[in-house]
């Protein structure tokens, strides 16, 4: 199997490296318009080599991971491929991509967000067990042909992950809360102490809870800005709810009311019992 992935970058150089671990692609192609990254996928070996867009369609598998805007965009060029090679793209969210895929590749395009993911990016941060006993949600598989969605499927499975299908509109409401809420808090955060602290100060007192908190806030501002435009409506559903969480807290503070806060955290509490 020849893979073309475009975006050579967290996701996808991080991709490229478990294809080799597992030994599921004959060849490896790298598709990006970083002519850095292009130079450091080859000096890493992350790709075998860097391909034109010729070439890229006509690979067996190709992977876009680009910002989700670009993958809309980037699907347009993919429309007269064969209909044996199959497309996956790797978006955090699915809603908007899936109802705007040219219709001649709908059945070949399978839409999967893998979740997992780092601060990082760039191929400098490929690492190959990234996507190893992750979970990867598949979206809308009714439009796939049994073809690909079988040949992906098999892939993901190779690579130690477990498949969740689910209803694109549905995905994105639950990625939300679970991904996007946290980076849009964790930016606001960052934002917050970089108004009031000095940098020696940061340096200085910035304990772990801090860093633990502010980690993702480090993540690419392409991608996630655009993660947020096409996920708006249900980010900002989920930062009103965030806000009225807040203004509670602030309330009981105002009021001194210490043991409301007391079960306020205690109830918070029990998420872990949920995670661990």
């Amino acid at each position: 199997m020849t893979v073309g992935i475009v975006g050579i970058g967290l996701m996808g150089g991080s991709f490229a490296k478990v294809l080799k671990k597992y030994k599921l692609a004959n060849k490896i192609f790298g598709y990006d318009h970083n002519i850095n990254h292009q130079k450091t996928a080859l000096e890493l070996g992350l790709v075998d080599e860097i391909c034109d867009l010729e070439c890229l369609k006509k690979c067996d598998l190709i992977v876009l991971c680009i910002p989700v805007d670009g993958i809309i965009a980037f699907s347009k060029n993919l429309v007269d491929i064969s209909q044996n090679t199959t497309i996956v793209d790797f978006g955090s969210t699915k809603e908007l991509i899936v109802n705007n895929l040219p219709i001649e590749i709908r059945s070949s395009f399978v839409a999967a967000h893998p979740m997992t993911g780092t601060e990082k990016f760039g191929p400098e941060a490929a690492i190959d067990s990234l996507y190893e006993d992750k979970i990867v949600v598949l979206c809308d598989v009714w439009q796939n042909s049994s073809y690909h969605l079988e040949k992906v499927t098999n892939i993901f499975k190779s690579i130690g992950m477990r498949i969740i299908q689910m209803d694109a509109k549905e995905h994105d409401i639950h990625a939300c809360y679970m991904s996007h809420l946290p980076h849009a808090v964790s930016y606001a955060l960052a934002k917050t102490v970089m108004c009031h602290e000095n940098p020696n100060a940061i340096i200085t007192l910035a304990a772990g809870g801090f860093r633990d908190m502010s980690r993702i806030a480090k993540s690419s501002p392409n991608m996630w800005c655009d993660i947020f435009r096409q996920n708006r409506e249900n980010l900002l559903d989920a930062l009103n709810i965030y806000e009225s969480k807040l203004a509670m807290l602030k309330e009981m503070l105002q009021n001194e009311d210490y043991d409301a806060i007391h079960k306020y955290m205690a109830k918070a509490n029990t998420l872990h019992d949920i995670l661990k």
